[in-house]
Formats: structure tokens, C-alpha cells, sequence
């Protein structure tokens, strides 16, 4: 735990109660700080109290006595309109922060009681609308392959202030979501990746600029900034930023790091390779495996072989994750991607696709995966945006109607394994007669969808997934 210190002998309310919230103002006990919390979840507050912290209604403290609002990031600061704890602070003048920002904080205070500069102590933060999580997970394993000592948190699952303190050649990777960032005013990496940014999350942030502006901050005062100049907005960014690796996986660079089809260039040299790594198929993949070589190399951190280094990625749970074979069907589990934009990255990387999709539909729902509909074999619909699913489908590609999950993997594997095609291959692939690629047949949960009417989150559902295809009779 990284106890925080800052707030010692005063008074901080905290609202928010998951568990980013609980280890906060447990962090903030520990460092002296006298916590009041509250959360509109009665069963979250009873959870609070049974450890040990003070939990009453925020509505009536007297905000004059309180020197800052600790605000969980799921908690509305601005749209589509104020939590009432934020309009209490605002009226009395309170700051209203972040975990994040309590641990730059901290972080800032060790770095200035030990005369250290920010690389004695690296702070990598890392955001984008997709692909945060991957790019987070990989430079952390990097980073430990090359054996540096590695702390990794954030969005990413693991609250931040759970973490190992602050030391001398402790590096903390740390994955920030657009709500993170809007609460950690003071936020300066040592270095700041930049995946990506298309539209998202405007109904918490007003409009898409507002969100973009968020985005930005990560890389606005990082010591060296890696961004990616592949769509718009982010190349509108780098001209803005100082001191930026530009990263691109559609052109060669002259500078930073670029990708051709699997191989990866650094300042104009190879570098490694992603050929044959399941982990990092497809080219968002390569766009997160530059970010996060660009990044090493800006932190000068070197290996024996980088190459090995990528190979013993396993990737993350729910992103693409290949979580079985059975004949020459290859299963990939992509329930992370909740909404079109998080799923075109899988249906772009597969071919001969038998697509499960499905669940509690976003803004736009599949319009823009239309380009991927050649590629798809046939289409299992599940959950309550079946039936505007199959509308956009149309005659495009067979749709079957299967409601559940279990229904769905049930007979996509079916279908799959029954493919009879003369390209398909015994060691999983398909052979492309035109081009002569090889070519994976996959059943692929690629939901484009939220998982709330059938699941508890997407976890949960990638779970299932897994569990339904390890239960799979033999073909």
C-alpha cells in the first residue's frame, strides 16, 4: 500500500466505494488523514465500515472542515450532470481529485524529499480509446523481462494506491481511462503513450473535444511522449507535444517506431518480429507493441533478446484470447470488446470467421464493422441487441437467431467444424487460393457489445465463454 500522507490531521471525504475506493481511503487512513466515505450502494458502505473506516452521509458534512473530495472515477464529475457529492465541494469551494492524483502526489513528494529526477522513479502512464490495457500489460512484461522492478496498475484492474511505494528504480506502469484523467489535475509521466482516440464516453464528458482534450493531458507533460499518428486527432496531438516518438502502422517514419506487416522498426531499424506470436496478432497488436518498445527505449531499458522478450507475452484474459482448438477451429475469446470500435480489431486480424455477437448494444452499434462482413462465414446473434443486429446484417452474411451464449457456441463449433471447404487445413488454418495466405477458422466471441443483460460484466461472459468451449463434445 502506498500510504498518503498528504491529507495528515485533516479531514477528506471520499465518495465511491468499489474497490479503488476502499483501498483510497484505506491509503488515506493509513497516512493520518481522517476519512469520511460515503457511496449511494447501502452494501457498499456496510463493506466500508467493516473495515474499520468511518462511513456517513456526505450530505450532511460540513464542507468547511474538509480539505479535499476523493471522487471514484465511475462517479459523474461533470456529465450529463454533477453527482450531488460534487456539487456540495464545488459550493465550498473543495478540490475534487482522484486516486491517480494522490498517487502523483506522493510520488512527486518522494522524487523531491530524496533530490531524484522522475527517471530515478519512473512513471509510465498510458491511455487510449482501445487498446490501453494490452500496451499496459505488455510494458509491464518487458519491463520484467529486462529485470527491472515493476508496479502495475490503474484502469487495468488494480487500484493504483494498492500498490508498492514509491523507490528508487521502481517503475509504475499505470493504465488511465478518460474518468482517471479528468480527476488528476497535476499528472506527469515520465513517459506518456498515446494509442488512439475515436469517439467515446461523450455522455460522461459532453463532447467528443472535451474527451479528446482529456487524452491529451497524458502526454501534454510527460518527459517524452509516444503517440501514435495513425488517425486524426492523435497526429493533431503530436504536432502539439514536445519531446514525442511518433508510432504508425500504416507508414514508414523517420523517426520513432513504425511497423510493415509484422516486422517493427525503430529509428529506421528492425527490431523485432510478431510473426507467429498468438498474443499479438493483428495490426492494433503491432501498434501496441511499438508503443511499448518506443517506450522502453526512451527509458533506455534494453534486452538480451527483445524478440523472446514479445514471444513470452501471453496477452490478457478476454482480448483476443485463443482459449481453445479443436480440429481446425481455433476459438478466441474477445469479450473485452464491448463495442464496435473494440471489435474490429479481432475481426479484422481473423479470417473465415463463425462471429458471436451480441449483448446490451452501444451508440452506432455495427454499422461501422460492415467492412468485415465478407470475412464472416455466419453470424451468431445473441442477447437484446439481436434483432438490430440482424436489421444491419441484413442479406449480408447467414444469421442465426441462438439468444445465449451456450446456444451460440454450441452451434457455431458446430458449423465450423462441419466446414467442409477444401482450404481448410489440419493445423488450423484455411488456404487462401488467391493469395496463398494461411488463414485461421475461427469462432470468435467478438461481442460489440456490453455484457448487462446476460452477465455481470465481460469477465464474466469471456468466462463462460471459455468454459463452454472446454465443454465442447469431441468432433
Amino acid at each position: 500500500m502506498i500510504a498518503v500522507s498528504l491529507f495528515k490531521g485533516k479531514k477528506v471525504a471520499l465518495f465511491g466505494l468499489g474497490g479503488s475506493g476502499l483501498a483510497t481511503a484505506l491509503a488515506l487512513q493509513a497516512g493520518g488523514a481522517a476519512v469520511i466515505v460515503w457511496d449511494d450502494n447501502a452494501a457498499a458502505v456496510e463493506k466500508a465500515r467493516a473495515q474499520g473506516l468511518e462511513a456517513r452521509d456526505l450530505r450532511a458534512a460540513d464542507w468547511r472542515e474538509i480539505s479535499a473530495l476523493v471522487l471514484s472515477p465511475g462517479v459523474p464529475l461533470t456529465h450529463p450532470q454533477p453527482h450531488w457529492s460534487v456539487a456540495l465541494a464545488r459550493a465550498s469551494g473543495v478540490e475534487i481529485i482522484g486516486d491517480i492524483e494522490l498517487f502523483v502526489r506522493m510520488r512527486n513528494a518522494y522524487l523531491a524529499e530524496h533530490n531524484l529526477q522522475s527517471k530515478d522513479c519512473p512513471f509510465i502512464a498510458i491511455t487510449g480509446t482501445n487498446g490501453k490495457s494490452t500496451t499496459t500489460a505488455l510494458v509491464s512484461h518487458l519491463l520484467r523481462e529486462a529485470g527491472c522492478d515493476v508496479q502495475t496498475g490503474g484502469n487495468i484492474g488494480t487500484a493504483i494506491l494498492s500498490l508498492e511505494p514509491p523507490a528508487r528504480g521502481r517503475f509504475f506502469v499505470i493504465e488511465c481511462s478518460s474518468y482517471q484523467i479528468d480527476l488528476t489535475p497535476s499528472l506527469n509521466p515520465t513517459v506518456g503513450i498515446l494509442l488512439n482516440i475515436t469517439p467515446d464516453h461523450i455522455d460522461r464528458h459532453g463532447s467528443f473535444k472535451n474527451y479528446a482534450a482529456l487524452k491529451e493531458r497524458v502526454v501534454a507533460n510527460a518527459d517524452t511522449a509516444v503517440i501514435s499518428v495513425d488517425d486524426e486527432t492523435c497526429r493533431a496531438v503530436f504536432a502539439r507535444v514536445d519531446k514525442a516518438l511518433p508510432v504508425s502502422v500504416l507508414k514508414k517514419l523517420p523517426a520513432g517506431a513504425y511497423a510493415q506487416k509484422e516486422e517493427l522498426f525503430y529509428q529506421g531499424r528492425p527490431v523485432a518480429s510478431l510473426a507467429g506470436i498468438a498474443s499479438l496478432r493483428g495490426a492494433h497488436n503491432a501498434q501496441n507493441a511499438l508503443a511499448a518498445l518506443a517506450c522502453c527505449r526512451a527509458l533506455d531499458v534494453r534486452f538480451a533478446d527483445v524478440g523472446k522478450a514479445l514471444q513470452s507475452f501471453t496477452g490478457l484474459p478476454h482480448r483476443m484470447e485463443e482459449v481453445g482448438r479443436k480440429g481446425h477451429v481455433v476459438f478466441v475469446n474477445d469479450s473485452k470488446a464491448t463495442n464496435a470500435e473494440a471489435a474490429a480489431p479481432a475481426l479484422a486480424a481473423f479470417e473465415a470467421i463463425y462471429w458471436i455477437a451480441g449483448g446490451v448494444e452501444k451508440e452506432g452499434g455495427i454499422e461501422s464493422l460492415r467492412r468485415f462482413f465478407p470475412k464472416i462465414r455466419k453470424a451468431y446473434l445473441i442477447g437484446a441487441a439481436a434483432a438490430d443486429f440482424a436489421r444491419t446484417i441484413g442479406g449480408a452474411i447467414p444469421v442465426v437467431m441462438v439468444e445465449t451464449l451456450e446456444n451460440a457456441v454450441k452451434q457455431a463449433a458446430k458449423d465450423a467444424l462441419e466446414d467442409n471447404t477444401k482450404d481448410a487445413l489440419e493445423d488450423g488454418t484455411r488456404r487462401d487460393a488467391v493469395a496463398g495466405k494461411a488463414r485461421e477458422t475461427v469462432v470468435l466471441l467478438s461481442p460489440a457489445c456490453a455484457s448487462f443483460d446476460q452477465f455481470a460484466n465481460y469477465g464474466a461472459r469471456g468466462d463462460a465463454f471459455r468454459q463452454l468451449v472446454a465443454a465442447l463434445d469431441d468432433y
